[in-house]
């Protein structure tokens, strides 16, 4: 039975969030990646356009989700989905750090609007 414990969990930096992964195909997962974010205060992460599903649901705090244009603040215990295709962006206008649980399906990526590709290490 794979079991990542609190202390094995990898942590990335991206547009001045963290993400600490946990369940990865490294770690075991055949389907799904899992991660927590980490969203300081301030930060604003570029729109970005995703090819799969994303579950957002935020444990603390609260955010600004763009999604396809429409903007709507979210708090603690909101759940967002984010489907295939969908542009989203993610703002932190509060001075506190806000904690999200995200998961998709292995092999997401992300295209910037300048067309930059990302391939997370956190969800492949």
């Amino acid at each position: 039975m794979p079991v990542v414990r609190s202390g094995e969990a990898v942590t990335h930096e991206i547009h001045g969030a963290r993400f600490v992964s946990y369940a990865t195909p490294l770690t075991g997962s055949r389907e799904l990646c899992a991660w927590r974010g980490e969203i300081p205060a301030g930060t604003k992460a570029p729109a970005h356009t995703v090819n799969r599903e994303e579950i957002l649901h935020l444990l603390v705090g609260e955010l600004l989700i763009t999604l396809d244009g429409r903007c709507e603040r979210i708090s603690a215990g909101d759940t967002v989905i984010i489907n295939p295709g969908a542009t989203v962006a993610v703002e932190n206008p509060t001075g506190h750090t806000a904690l999200s649980w995200v998961t998709t399906s292995v092999g997401l990526e992300a295209e910037l609007a300048d067309g930059t590709r990302i391939t997370p290490p956190w969800a492949n």
